[in-house]
């Protein structure tokens, strides 16, 4: 059995369990709805993302999931050195695919037409079925598992390993839903607020805060349902493909949820190099890094 922080049975600690995952994505996405009031969207999704973060980082210290993803795991610099490319990379796809003509003159259709809210949900779900394949397929299919494996590899959760991906896979992801997203005809406002409420639900996902998802874990890619997906059981691992939305598992037959119980190992079952450079070179030498010993020495 995994080692559990001691949830403190006080009324105040079961309040904010219960309230911190909604909480903090309606409060972060009113913050950006100020942006867009005033005209600065950019800014402001910055400042909500940071209002998240700050606060997760004080209820990782003060209201654990697990006690033991407190220690450290030598990961730090990996961590950060994927989610650094991640984002300068991922944001250079993206600004390359929004400038083909073929998307061109966004919203001005019928889709355009309809309420903000409307669009918005119309996108998470058109994006949600791109995301899903591409994240089944990382974990079905062992080519691109060479790539997805760099996420799964962590002993841990907390919100620093949030971008921890190979920069290769997290392309994937984009190439793969992103023209799920634009074929919509959402505006472009609607885009800004697709792409903010998944950085909104990524870092939550990742996060060692202990928090209630009641119902919402059976629409929504809560902590409790992706830590599931983390297991090295692959019985549970294989499952709760979803980046925000599990409808697609719900459809599809991957949903998983036990809700008295919580997954116990979490990482994969091959091994990792330790250090960033060696992790981003890992597919590319993956059966011979597998297949020499143990102990035969570096991070190649």
């Amino acid at each position: 059995m995994p080692e559990r922080a001691t949830a403190r049975a006080d009324a105040p600690a079961g309040f904010i369990a219960a309230i911190a995952w909604p909480g903090l994505l309606l409060s972060s996405s009113a913050i950006l709805a100020v942006g867009f009031a005033l005209g600065h969207p950019a800014i402001y999704f910055n400042l909500s993302y940071a209002w998240i973060l700050l606060w997760l980082l004080l209820l990782e210290r003060r209201l654990p999931y697990r006690a033991d993803w407190q220690r450290a795991d030598g990961q730090l610099k990996a961590d950060l050195g994927h989610t650094l490319l991640n984002k300068g990379l991922v944001q250079f796809t993206i600004i390359q695919l929004m400038s083909l003509e073929f998307f061109a003159n966004r919203g001005s259709g019928a889709v355009g037409a309809l309420p903000l809210a409307a669009q918005v949900m119309l996108g998470l779900v058109a994006t949600e079925f791109g995301l899903y394949w591409a994240h089944r397929l990382s974990h079905e299919w062992p080519l691109l598992w060479r790539f997805h494996a760099v996420h799964h590899s962590v002993r841990r959760l907390w919100i620093v390993n949030t971008g921890r991906f190979h920069f290769i896979d997290s392309n994937i992801s984009v190439l793969a839903s992103v023209p799920f997203l634009l074929v919509t005809g959402i505006s472009m406002d609607a885009i800004i607020w697709v792409s903010a409420i998944t950085a909104y639900i990524g870092i939550l996902t990742h996060c060692n805060v202990a928090m209630r998802g009641g119902w919402l874990n059976y629409v929504f890619n809560t902590p409790n349902m992706h830590r599931w997906h983390h297991s090295t059981n692959l019985a549970e691992g294989n499952t709760n493909y979803g980046q925000n939305l599990l409808l697609w598992d719900q459809l599809f037959g991957t949903y998983f949820l036990k809700p008295e119980s919580a997954p116990g190992v979490i990482g994969i079952r091959e091994r990792m190099p330790k250090r960033l450079l060696a992790q981003l070179g890992m597919p590319f030498v993956w059966k011979r890094y597998q297949a020499a010993p143990a102990d035969a020495g570096s991070d190649m």
